[in-house]
């Protein structure tokens, strides 16, 4: 579905990542693990263009999307982020009622049917499990939801434009261990519908719920991909010694 090839990642003339290739498969689940600052945040960015927001960002390499560079399959960066959709490690819902939040992003990308938009909003809060929760207060501020919450009604939101891949930028990292578990749990739920890369340094999440995984690295000051395969197999015998002590949990 989305997939790098020798992709490198410069901020202000600094090399942050170098060479990283990937390849996400079609409804399947891939984490990208390892130690802080080898560049799994950066390439997520990347994978949608939120590096073009960044000054000084510069990307080299090729960024494929259902076997097209991201350039020819999408007229515009608006257009590439509808179809992969981002979600932030902390929850950022916008100041206004749960209804809005949703109907906002539905209306910016041409759904105009009043009963199009409530069908729709209540189709994605039902997929996250909120539903049931929030039914009867739709008007209310969504800053007035917990961080579980909130975070699942960001997931809803860029449901709401029916992406074909979702990324995850530690979902679950400030959320509590019930909350987390829920977001988890959708995480699952999606398996199947959705292309999913979710970043995490949480190495049992990402054994729980990925299918592949690619191990991240500083090697001489700039971020590699060391591993790449299926998650199973990288726990139980990778043929990296870096990754087997990582995933081990002695070093990293």
């Amino acid at each position: 579905m989305i997939s790098t090839q020798k992709l490198s990642i410069s901020y202000h003339g600094r090399t942050v990542l170098r060479n990283a290739s990937l390849v996400a498969e079609p409804g399947k689940v891939l984490a990208l693990v390892g130690p802080s600052g080898c560049g799994k945040s950066s390439f997520l960015c990347a994978l949608n263009r939120m590096t073009d927001l960044l000054p000084g960002a510069r990307v080299s390499g090729q960024i494929t999307f259902d076997g097209q560079g991201i350039e020819e399959a999408f007229a515009s960066p608006v257009e590439l982020r509808r179809n992969v959709g981002m979600i932030f490690q902390k929850p950022n819902p916008f100041a206004m009622s749960i209804r809005r939040n949703i109907e906002l992003a539905v209306r910016e990308h041409g759904r105009h049917s009043r009963s199009d938009r409530q069908r729709i909003i209540e189709s994605v809060l039902r997929d996250v499990g909120l539903w049931d929760e929030v039914h009867d207060r739709l008007d209310h501020s969504a800053l007035e939801l917990s961080g579980g919450q909130q975070q699942r009604l960001c997931i809803a939101r860029a449901l709401a434009l029916k992406p074909q891949v979702l990324l995850m930028d530690e979902p679950c990292s400030a959320l509590d261990p019930i909350a987390a578990d829920r977001v988890e749990q959708l995480i699952r739920s999606m398996r199947g519908q959705y292309t999913i890369i979710i970043v995490t340094h949480n190495l049992a999440q990402a054994r729980r719920l990925a299918d592949h995984m690619a191990v991240f690295w500083i090697c001489e000051g700039v971020g590699e991909i060391i591993e790449y395969g299926e998650t199973e197999s990288l726990f139980r015998s990778s043929a990296n010694p870096l990754v087997t002590s990582y995933l081990s949990g002695r070093s990293g």
